[in-house]
């Protein structure tokens, strides 16, 4: 599940104050390791059955039964953010136009072949949170579909070869922006982005997916890893426009122009070697499923 950052000015008196939430302990990187492997897990277990014709109150069912199989619960049912209410899925569930935060309940609308499905789930395993999105196409993908599902899985693995000890998060920003944007001609939605983790679901630093234009817009931009550091990291795409829109005090979020959009995340250990990705297996995963 995305972070939103808090207000600016809050985030630049605290950046000092409130650090990342940094492991070292053998056991608690198993741990850690762990949650993000049962989110990968699930998406394993989904992709056998994902097809048109299913509804999202059907799939998010699925969810919750994947999740007690393996011994644990939603990190995102009944989560709590200012201005909303509690969210009602097991997991997040967004189609086509929407960008993050869809919700079981939105639509009742099945599946079609053609439609791109952005699923994120959040785990709590042990005390500890695993939180990864992946997106996939429902029986067939136009060409487009198809580039802009690329486009966002490279950039987050380009992303992610630059979360070394060390060094900045703007970094990862750059190379984010440089595939999605400059080279694939997509848009990443503005205002979004990943964040630290562990024993809880959001924490600091907030990751942005896009340079600032100027200090104040993202004061975590030279904030340096340390071993030890848990993100949450997730490129969010969209063909037509980098502006979103939401309803109300809805969670669904959509782009502001109804094009396609998609949503990788990973879940990524920061070690003295360099980034661990704690749910690479996220990349064997089908572009395409549901294929008759």
């Amino acid at each position: 599940m995305e972070g939103r950052p808090p207000d600016l000015r809050l985030a630049s008196a605290t950046r000092d104050t409130i650090p990342a939430m940094t492991i070292t302990a053998e056991r608690d990187i198993e741990l850690a390791a762990a949650a993000a492997e049962a989110v990968v897990e699930v998406h394993r277990r989904l992709v056998e059955n994902l097809r048109a014709g299913l509804t999202l109150a059907e799939i998010d069912a699925e969810v919750g039964d994947h999740l007690a199989d393996l011994g644990a619960r939603s990190a995102f049912l009944d989560y709590r953010a200012r201005g909303h209410p509690p969210f009602p899925s097991h997991s997040c569930l967004s189609v086509n136009d929407c960008v993050v935060h869809g919700t079981h309940d939105m639509t009742d609308r099945p599946l079609a072949a053609g439609d791109l499905l952005s699923i994120d789930i959040g785990v709590v395993l042990e005390g500890w949170i695993g939180d990864a999105a992946w997106t996939f196409a429902i029986e067939h993908a136009t060409d487009e579909a198809l580039a802009i599902m690329r486009a966002g899985r490279d950039s987050l693995e380009a992303g992610v070869a630059t979360l070394g000890p060390g060094e900045p998060l703007i970094h990862w920003a750059r190379a984010v922006q440089g595939v999605a944007e400059h080279e694939r001609r997509f848009h990443l939605v503005r205002g979004l982005g990943g964040h630290g983790y562990g024993r809880e679901l959001h924490g600091p630093p907030f990751v942005s997916n896009t340079m600032p234009d100027h200090a104040a817009e993202w004061p975590d931009a030279w904030t340096r890893l340390e071993p030890g550091t848990l993100l949450a990291v997730e490129p969010m795409l969209s063909a037509g426009t980098p502006e979103i829109r939401s309803e109300g005090r809805t969670w669904p979020i959509y782009t502001a122009d109804g094009s396609l959009s998609v949503h990788y995340e990973a879940d990524v250990l920061v070690t003295s070697e360099g980034p661990r990705n704690l749910t690479a297996g996220l990349h064997e995963l089908p572009e395409i499923v549901g294929r008759r």
